[in-house]
């Protein structure tokens, strides 16, 4: 019997995850509601896969990935979510995902990424793997003395730089680009560690520096 943790915070979508699983009889799905439950019950547990919805209240799938992988570093986790991957993906790679599933998949792509991920394969959609190709910008710089081995800043943190160097606020930016706060703040966490700098301020100097924004944009 193939045991499965799926960790949605949408009742009825984890039932009805749950249902479309076990269809296939070699497999069981427990559902649980939060982060919280699902490091609680891991600890009496033990599942095969595990199933992570992205945006969670309190301990999102990232946060819970990373606290999966570090208690146990042989974890089986996808990403099951309906939003879009490629704002996050560098960082769910980092934590040590699986592969990533959508909320619209089919039952047979569902139970195949289960099936993967069991034999030690990730499964990654197509379009995510083309957009990354072409929206991923690279430059090889140093700052302060120390070496950036590696920049990587995609399309849309770069267009919430520009935005953040025109002195937008975060609100601002989430309406202009059609996203949530929260995503914008998140967006800047993950643009302020690759630039390895602590504000804005410092934030524009050095995307500038890097050519990352157009100087007429610089303020």
């Amino acid at each position: 019997m193939i045991r499965i943790l799926l960790v949605d915070d949408h009742p009825s979508v984890g039932e009805g995850t749950k249902n479309m699983i076990e269809q296939d009889t070699d497999m069981q799905v427990t559902v649980i509601l939060s982060g919280i439950e699902a490091l609680e019950i891991v600890k009496t547990e033990k599942f095969d896969v595990m199933l992570f919805d992205l945006n969670m209240p309190g301990i999102n799938g990232l946060e819970l990935t990373k606290r999966m992988m570090n208690a146990n570093p042989d974890s089986r986790v996808l990403i099951y979510t309906g939003y879009e991957i490629s704002p996050h993906y560098n960082l769910l790679n980092d934590s040590g995902v699986s592969g990533f599933v959508n909320k619209t998949a089919s039952r047979e792509q569902l139970l195949n990424a289960i099936r993967c991920a069991l034999r030690g394969e990730a499964v990654i959609p197509i379009t995510l793997l083309r957009q990354l190709r072409r929206n991923e910008i690279r430059v090889n710089q140093s700052r302060d003395d120390k070496t950036i081995d590696e920049v990587s800043i995609n399309e849309r943190e770069q267009e919430i730089l520009q935005e953040v160097s025109k002195g937008s606020s975060n609100k601002d930016i989430a309406t202009k680009l059609i996203m949530s706060q929260r995503t914008v703040e998140y967006n800047l966490t993950r643009i302020f560690e690759k630039l390895n700098v602590r504000t804005r301020s410092e934030a524009i100097v050095e995307a500038k520096r890097l050519s990352l924004i157009h100087s007429g944009e610089f303020v």
